[in-house]
């Protein structure tokens, strides 16, 4: 099986660079062009099983991509959930008192879903749900948390390697399960 792995494209520009977790929000003009962008990479591919997350960028990134297939959306393909945080910039969370001393401190210090739940939901959902599927080609459409959880769990890496990989909006990322 061949699953890609897509974040979703740029969102409205006044929740860039912003944690924004479970907030549902859509694509700039400019991440509705760069969805379609995708699509027409990845035209050439019959998929046989496609996945988005529920939230409304995702989605909006699908749409964009003009891709012919039955679609599951499921809410456990959503990005982690920030809490009282969500929408907010880095520097805004430090100046209401949380100040940045390593990863593991700084994702620990925000409220919303704690990193174990959100990587256990990702775990599952990737490996009882997606990877059970009887197909060739599966497309994932989901946020850049989600995918850089994937990408510790398959490559056997830490979080904050996994989340150290440059992964721009509308990225793509193929994974052959024969190497998982």
């Amino acid at each position: 099986m061949i699953i890609t792995l897509v974040r979703h494209s740029k969102v409205i520009e006044e929740y860039q660079g912003k944690y924004n977790g479970h907030i549902n929000i859509s694509l700039s003009l400019e991440g509705k062009k760069d969805a379609k962008i995708v699509g027409e990479k990845l035209k050439n591919i019959t998929f046989d099983r496609v996945f988005c997350s529920d939230l409304q960028r995702a989605k909006e990134t699908l749409e964009a991509m003009s891709i012919n297939a039955d679609v599951l959306f499921s809410k456990e393909l959503r990005e982690k959930s920030w809490g009282k945080h969500e929408g907010k910039s880095f520097e805004e969370i430090e100046n209401e008192g949380i100040k940045y001393k390593n990863f593991t401190q700084w994702i620990d210090a925000l409220d919303g879903e704690t990193t174990e739940a959100f990587t256990k939901r990702v775990k599952e959902y990737f490996y009882e749900v997606i990877l059970k599927q009887n197909a060739q080609n599966v497309l994932v459409v989901t946020h850049s948390g989600v995918i850089k959880t994937v990408l510790s769990i398959t490559r056997k890496i830490s979080l904050e390697e996994a989340f150290a990989i440059p992964l721009p909006y509308s990225s793509c990322i193929t994974l052959d399960t024969i190497s998982l």
